[in-house]
């Protein structure tokens, strides 16, 4: 080896990453600082990776001792592990397991150092799997994942969920014209009890002979909800109704109508409270009195009516409301997604163009210009739509215009970033050619890239729509306009038939989105 090549080989090895600058030994006890071993020996990278990670688990877990008022005496002789509450003895076990993990990776940790100052680092999969394992542990336990509880409750679900799957049962999606039969009673209801009683008796409604009627008992008392002197909720106050002259074996409904809120249906377990009378049309029913608001302002009890109301069909079945107000909102959905594509996809070519390195690198000027609009479009697209659905609600008020906003913005700036990727990646060859003909920038850009960008932009404007269909359901739960808007009330009310009927049109219509979208890409892609 001549002199040269000695110098060259000498230089190489100088500017290896990997070079040997501190004993072995040293590595080893500089790691004990985690990471500190392999910054010096240059594994930067790596040194900030074990470091952070290590003092991560450990500082989570001691965050999650902390939240058990045990801390840092996990067993002082006061303390036994039984003298612990049932989610103090969780996050104790959760956290120790998970130091534990980050012990074994810590002392991996110790020993990479070492091996990295030897010129030779260990293999990271040890590491790994117990950092990995320390993370999921502690992740676990924030997140409060608990699978014995998922298995044991597992049969709540199912009810709910086949009327999601399924609501299509003929008494659930059709209703009929009903004629009525009914019987009311008054009931005085308060925040106490006492005070409510201390204006009864209540004077009933009079009733026809041969007419349905009630009696209950007692005539007063207090809704659900109210605070005890122990700060629980109570439940309301239990009432006993006697049914007479209805009709036989037909079910009547519970109705409770206070003078200070809209009539409603209370409901046990998703289920509205009925009785069925006997062949004499008489029947008993117990329940408590539903929890309703009482105006701050009222003076003396609210009186409300207590109805059993029977219902018989009348004439030929039609579709319930519920499917109308489903089919109505998943049209506005529709249009909501189409007009903010619309809107982003014009506003988002210019953009795109402007974000395009290969075209904006030319001077000083172009390229800062390139980089603040990248900037704005990350910054914009970082930002989930329901947020801006919010920030719009607050702007021009809930319905689908905020929606429609609210989709455009994110439009622009995900459907920016994605054409300028696509300029940036045309072949420059047909560039080259136009401009020896010498035409000028703008002529370039018409006849040379525009020709090569409208396939996938097509395509990607395509797909953005099949995510502002979807995205719009979520943001019409908080009040951006379409079927969200009737889902998210569904959901609250424990309607889970009519979820289904909404649930069901969302499935369709985006399936069918998603087939029309492949055919018009095979056409023009």
């Amino acid at each position: 080896m001549n002199e040269l090549e000695q110098k060259s080989s000498s230089s190489n090895q100088q500017s290896s990453p990997t070079q040997v600058i501190i004993p072995p030994l040293a590595g080893g006890v500089l790691s004990i600082i985690p990471g500190l071993g392999q910054l010096v020996t240059r594994h930067i990278w790596r040194g900030i990776l074990i470091s952070f990670l290590i003092i991560s688990i450990y500082g989570l877990s001691l965050w999650r001792l902390d939240e058990t008022d045990v801390a840092f005496e996990l067993f002082p002789p006061s303390i036994e592990l039984t003298d612990l509450s049932r989610p103090q003895e969780e996050a104790v076990t959760y956290a120790l397991l998970a130091m534990f993990f980050a012990t074994i990776a810590y002392i991996w940790n110790i020993y990479d150092g070492y091996a990295c100052a030897r010129g030779k680092s260990s293999p990271p999969r040890l590491g790994i799997v117990f950092i990995l394992l320390g993370t999921l542990t502690i992740g676990g336990h924030i997140t409060e994942i608990n699978l014995g509880k998922a298995i044991r409750e597992i049969d709540d679900i199912g009810p709910r969920l086949s009327q999601i799957l399924w609501p299509w049962n003929p008494d659930k999606i059709l209703e009929y014209d009903l004629e009525t039969t009914e019987g009311v009673a008054y009931f005085l209801a308060s925040d106490s009890a006492s005070v409510a009683c201390a204006f009864g008796p209540v004077e009933q409604p009079t009733v026809e002979e041969g007419e349905p009627y009630l009696v209950i008992e007692p005539d007063c008392g207090q809704p659900s909800g109210q605070f005890t002197p122990s700060g629980m909720r109570a439940e309301g106050t239990k009432i006993k109704v006697q049914g007479f002259n209805f009709i036989p074996n037909e079910p009547a409904e519970l109705v409770v109508k206070p003078e200070s809120v809209p009539a409603f249906r209370p409901r046990v377990n998703a289920e509205v409270i009925t009785a069925i009378p006997d062949e004499n049309g008489n029947f008993e029913l117990e329940f408590n009195m539903p929890n309703f608001t009482i105006p701050a302002e009222a003076v003396g009890p609210v009186q409300v009516e207590i109805i059993m109301r029977q219902s018989q069909k009348v004439g030929a079945p039609y579709l319930v409301e519920e499917f109308w107000l489903a089919l109505e909102g998943i049209v506005v959905t529709l249009f909501l997604a189409l007009m903010a594509t619309a809107a982003g996809l014009v506003l988002a070519v210019p953009m795109s163009f402007l974000a395009a390195r290969n075209l904006m690198s030319t001077n000083a000027i172009t390229y800062s210009i390139y980089y603040v609009v990248r900037l704005v479009m990350n910054v914009v697209r970082s930002i989930e739509p329901i947020i801006w659905a919010l920030i719009a609600i607050i702007w021009v008020g809930p319905g689908p215009f905020a929606g429609v906003i609210a989709l455009t913005v994110h439009t622009i700036a995900a459907l920016g970033k994605l054409y300028s990727e696509s300029i940036e990646n045309i072949d420059n060859g047909p560039i080259e050619a136009i401009q020896a003909t010498g035409a000028n920038r703008l002529q370039t850009i018409i006849y040379a890239v525009v020709p090569q960008v409208i396939p996938p932009f097509v395509s990607f404007t395509i797909y953005r729509w099949d995510i502002n269909v979807r995205m719009s359901t979520i943001i019409g739960a908080v009040g951006g306009g379409g079927i969200g808007v009737v889902l998210i009330q569904w959901i609250r009310l424990a309607d889970y038939d009519s979820v289904g009927i909404a649930v069901w049109m969302i499935a369709i219509v985006v399936t069918i989105l998603d087939y029309a979208s492949s055919r018009i890409r095979e056409a023009y892609v």
